[in-house]
């Protein structure tokens, strides 16, 4: 029986505008499993980057309850987030993210440093998975040296190097030319397959959901038809 790795229960976010309430989500609920490669998808403003926030611990739900491997990370404080969000979860944005000063192995090297791995291994670990990636040549390159498709794989290695249960992708491909986004996605699937990693990632691009194995759709901030595969 499959492991289930991400569980939303009845999760509503709600924020005040202007003496209004806005529901940027509504009663939505649903299960992934260990390995699971999925998308979110919507249109803009559909409240895809709202859920994808509170998957990530980024923001708490007003109501309902986030669970990612058992642990209910609603109920969890600032200080216990952040513990948890750099052992457990990776992060790959649009933009990329990527510091401009240091190299492709010291970027990904960053979450290290934070849990105060030591140097040898953190630089063991960065090159080792870098090459994995097909970048053991550009090591050494700073990300504007990069292509956009050299950059957004330095970024997913920075995602992995925690080895962490749960990878949220925003828009991944977004800043990517259709052959480097391709590649993109086919990494993400790659790991999900062969390293047991879930992968979330938010998308209006409705050709990438052909690679997911579970898909949640989105529209003014509720779930359309429940979840798809």
């Amino acid at each position: 029986m499959a492991k289930c790795s991400v569980r939303a229960s009845r999760v509503y976010k709600t924020y005040r505008s202007g003496g209004m309430e806005v529901n940027a989500l509504e009663d939505i609920s649903f299960s992934l499993d260990e390995g699971d490669f999925a998308a979110i998808l919507g249109p803009s403003g559909s409240g895809k980057s709202t859920l994808m926030n509170v998957l990530g611990t980024i923001d708490k739900p007003t109501q309902g309850h986030v669970f990612i491997d058992g642990t209910d990370t609603s109920s969890m404080t600032g200080s216990e987030l952040a513990r948890f969000r750099n052992r457990k979860l990776g992060f790959v944005f649009q933009a990329f993210n990527l510091v401009n000063g240091i190299t492709a192995q010291k970027n990904v090297e960053l979450p290290l440093m934070l849990s105060n791995v030591p140097r040898d291994e953190r630089e063991k670990r960065a090159r080792a998975l870098l090459t994995q990636l097909g970048l053991g040549h550009r090591l050494s390159l700073k990300p504007t040296q990069l292509s956009g498709g050299e950059q957004q794989r330095v970024a997913v290695a920075r995602a992995l190097i925690n080895k962490p249960s749960l990878i949220l992708a925003d828009e991944p491909t977004g800043n990517l030319d259709t052959k480097a986004g391709d590649e993109v996605v086919a990494i993400l699937h790659k790991i999900s397959r062969e390293d047991k990693v879930t992968v979330v990632m938010v998308t209006h691009n409705p050709d990438i959901t052909r690679h997911c194995d579970k898909v949640i759709r989105i529209k003014d901030g509720k779930m359309e038809r429940g979840m798809t595969k």
